[in-house]
């Protein structure tokens, strides 16, 4: 019989091995990976017709704006949107892979998608990484029972509310809702609040910034209002704008005109 060894792994931080991990860090000054600093201001509630959604549109590398005007609010089914906060990556590979999962169980049963199928999804496939794929998200959408508003956080854990909001700037957002919501809301006093509690995210978070997109979800129609409000719009120093004649005028004396 041939003589079966276990290999031993040599590598670096592993999130498997955690007493290895202890003594590398404790005895040879390994230091772990260390989380990534993300900012967003998601937010949604429910209105007397259906559900507002409501996202900024900055994205950040660290400490750099690396988007300004990306898109945070995702598509799931014709009735169902989903906001993402955290890693870009994750939230929009979960929130496609689920999207197509229901896009097929459509076309099987021949029925509207429910919210809730949209829900389990998400839930399930982010509690069994144990909050290892970086994705906090806020589904909204109405069905056959009617409108739902969930989040989900990144370790599987949900909420059922009237009101959410999720990301780095959760808190100013919540606080707007907290004072300013009621029962049943207008579509025009939905959006108003919901804009009000996406621009308290973007003045009081530096993760969170530029626009404001907004979904607008009721039986049998969505509106997905791109760059509804400019919180931050970009100003000139001259009014008239700016010219390239002096550039031009440059190129041609250096013979790089064509």
């Amino acid at each position: 019989m041939g003589k079966v060894s276990a290999a031993i792994d040599q590598g670096g931080f592993n999130f498997d091995l955690c007493r290895r991990n202890e003594m590398l860090m404790s005895k040879s000054g390994f230091k772990p990976p260390t989380y990534r600093k993300t900012g967003t201001t998601i937010v949604g509630l429910v209105f007397q017709d259906g559900i507002i959604l409501g996202a900024d549109t900055r994205a950040t590398e660290g400490p750099i704006v690396a988007d300004k005007n990306c898109e945070k609010i995702h598509y799931m089914a014709p009735n169902i949107y989903c906001c993402g906060a955290g890693t870009a990556a994750d939230t929009e590979a979960v929130t496609y892979m689920v999207s197509s999962q229901l896009q097929l169980h459509r076309h099987a049963t021949g029925r509207e998608s429910r919210v809730v199928t949209a829900f389990t999804l998400l839930k399930t496939h982010l509690f069994g990484y144990q909050g290892h794929v970086s994705a906090a998200l806020v589904l909204g959408g109405v069905d056959i029972t009617g409108p739902h508003l969930h989040t989900i956080y990144p370790h599987g854990s949900t909420d059922t509310l009237p009101y959410v909001t999720m990301g780095s700037g959760s808190l100013a957002a919540m606080a707007m809702f907290e004072s300013n919501y009621k029962k049943g809301l207008s579509r025009d006093e939905g959006i108003k609040l919901v804009c009000k509690a996406i621009c308290a995210g973007i003045f009081n978070d530096l993760g969170s910034g530029s626009n404001v997109d907004v979904c607008v979800i009721t039986k049998g129609k969505t509106d997905y209002l791109r760059n509804y409000q400019l919180p931050n719009p970009r100003t000139y120093v001259s009014s008239k704008g700016y010219s390239l004649q002096g550039v031009k005028l440059r190129f041609c004396q250096l013979g790089l005109s064509r």
